[in-house]
């Protein structure tokens, strides 16, 4: 394994607490224009993960009702599922008091969610982690 990838499997899977409090500089400083966007499932209520959206992907997101998002490591529209199948229905779009940020209530098609697996190679939702708030070290609720 390289370097890069032993940083992001421990990132992924380690238990240290390891939060990208300059996300929103860096997306800033790339000067994309993008708000948050909180994914919910439409049944469940359970948070699926936070992306983020451009007009553009905000557009397409109506027109096809398949949440579509900017990727900001990327820096281009980003269709999920549009390789792995794992794509998500869009039902309906919430705006919030500010207009800062959006709500997307989907309901996941296929087999997962994140691009991470657990140990027995099955996709799992992004927030498969919980911190202990005394010692502040991370759980894995989905080894």
């Amino acid at each position: 394994m390289t370097d890069s990838g032993s940083a992001a499997h421990e990132l992924e899977e380690g238990t240290e607490l390891q939060l990208d409090f300059h996300k929103l500089a860096t997306i800033a400083a790339r000067g994309a224009e993008v708000i948050p966007v909180a994914v919910q499932h439409a049944d469940s209520r359970e948070v699926i993960l936070v992306a983020y959206a451009n007009r553009e992907a905000l557009q397409r997101s109506r027109r096809t009702r398949i949440a579509t998002f900017w990727s900001t490591s990327r820096n281009e529209l980003w269709i999920k599922g549009e390789e792995s199948g794992n794509s998500f229905d869009l039902i309906e779009i919430r705006v919030n008091c500010e207009q800062n940020s959006l709500l997307y209530l989907v309901r996941p098609k296929g087999q997962g969610i994140c691009h991470t697996k657990n140990s027995q190679g099955m996709a799992r939702d992004c927030y498969y982690r919980r911190l202990d708030m005394d010692s502040d070290l991370l759980e894995n609720l989905d080894p």
